[in-house]
């Protein structure tokens, strides 16, 4: 559980955001951002970046990671949900934020306003947890990469879910008005109601149900399922009126197993007004008797869209390709014409291919020796490497006890000064250099 804790935020210096982003910029190429990095893109002095991310380490805002063989700090949740409130604050969007609405096993949703005390809903994307960490291999959130952090996925879930809410709103369908989009933080309006799971009794019990199933079919119709569509995603207020939200996993109705998925949520709401209201109905829609008359899944590039649109661009590309070699065929037939027309009008001058033959011969000659020169090279390298290796065991064997000793205590005092500065989240490998000018030498600041 991520503690969301905003006191902070307030007190934070312009540089300390500085820090904060660059470590975001550098965590698209890295997975732990070295020192030096940040303060090359943060644009600070290098003995003041050291003391800016200490004090964020103490904020639990990044993490300093020494456990690997590159050592660096890495964003945390905290510091990527301070990044996205300080832009939402600049633009305006919010002004205050108040308590937790709800928790979900890949979100949490907080209650927040403006300065005109306008009510909002804020929903934080939160993926990787021990619940729901198996979204690589269910969700195609990554497509053709295979290696993303868990922030980049949250971002990516905010960004669909957004352009979900958007395009649904549009059109008129019951969903939350989407008002901003971060990072991995989405704004929204709040919609009136309480979730379906917490409501007992309902007085038209068949109107509500035929409202959810022509729902259902009405997504369908735009080309989209929902594929989460139960009572934890569904709010409905006190005129009976339903509200849907959770988008993020939409797929499209040309996906592999769209039917099963859709057959899905219409089993999710049969089962639960069976076990909540005692009420069960014959009739249910099925995705083959529905017609797809918008295509929204292609226009938000919903999952499962692409593989009809693949096959009909190969269809496309192998008439192209046909169509090009029957062009090419009858070119080089003008061509070959051309040139047996011009050899029998014009004289050809001895000596001149040959002379292109041999020289090409040459190079080609030339060629293969050098890579076997490189060859060679490289593997003098590997076994001069070995050599000297093997030259510095015999140099630690060939030590007296009191030499030996001397090292080891030396070893045991730098572990022990690298745990120091571990646990104050800095790193420090300063090297003395001896100026002709001052004697004195570089103290790192503590």
């Amino acid at each position: 559980m991520v503690k969301f804790d905003i006191r902070q935020l307030r007190y934070l210096s312009r540089e300390e955001f500085r820090c904060l982003t660059a470590v975001e910029m550098g965590m698209k190429n890295h997975e732990v951002v070295p020192c030096e990095l940040i303060a090359s893109i943060a644009n600070l002095r290098h003995g003041g970046c050291y003391k800016i991310l200490r004090d964020l380490v103490q904020y639990k805002l990044i993490r300093y990671d020494h456990k690997s063989a590159s050592r660096g700090y890495h964003l945390t949740y905290a510091g990527y949900d301070y990044l996205a409130l300080k832009s939402l604050s600049n633009k305006d969007v919010i002004y205050s934020v108040g308590n937790k609405v709800g928790v979900g096993k890949e979100s949490d949703i907080y209650i927040v306003a403006d300065q005109d005390q306008n009510q909002y809903i804020l929903k934080l994307h939160r993926l990787g947890r021990i619940c729901f960490r198996k979204v690589k291999e269910k969700r195609d959130y990554l497509k053709h990469r295979k290696n993303a952090s868990w922030l980049y996925l949250s971002r990516l879930a905010a960004e669909r879910e957004f352009s979900f809410l958007k395009a649904l709103h549009t059109r008129g369908y019951p969903v939350p008005e989407p008002m901003a989009f971060n990072r991995h933080a989405i704004v929204m309006a709040l919609a009136p109601g309480y979730p379906m799971s917490q409501v007992r009794n309902v007085t038209n019990t068949s109107k509500v149900y035929n409202r959810l199933m022509t729902l259902i079919v009405r997504l369908a119709q735009m080309g989209l399922i929902h594929g989460d569509f139960n009572e934890f995603n569904l709010l409905i207020d006190d005129e009976e009126h339903i509200t849907v939200i959770d988008l993020p996993q939409m797929i499209s109705t040309s996906h592999e197993n769209a039917e099963y998925y859709f057959d899905r949520d219409v089993e999710c709401i049969r089962t639960w007004f069976k076990k909540r209201y005692n009420f069960d109905s014959d009739e249910r829609p099925y995705l083959k008797e529905v017609d797809c008359q918008q295509g929204v899944d292609i226009e938000m590039k919903a999952s499962g869209y692409s593989k009809e649109l693949a096959q009909k661009f190969e269809d496309l590309t192998l008439n192209t390709k046909e169509g090009d070699e029957e062009q090419s065929g009858s070119e080089e037939e003008e061509y070959d014409d051309t040139e047996s027309e011009e050899s029998e009008g014009e004289s050809v001058t001895p000596g001149v291919s040959s002379e292109e033959d041999d020289a090409e011969s040459e190079s080609g000659e030339d060629e293969a020796p050098n890579n076997e020169e490189f060859q060679a090279f490289r593997d003098k390298q590997k076994m001069k490497k070995k050599a000297s290796h093997t030259f510095k065991v015999c140099n630690k064997a060939s030590l007296s006890k009191d030499e030996i000793k001397k090292k080891v205590r030396g070893c045991v005092a730098k572990k022990q000064l690298k745990k120091q500065r571990i646990k104050k989240g800095e790193k420090y490998y300063l090297k003395k250099e001896k100026s002709t000018d001052c004697d004195s030498a570089l103290i790192p600041l503590l």
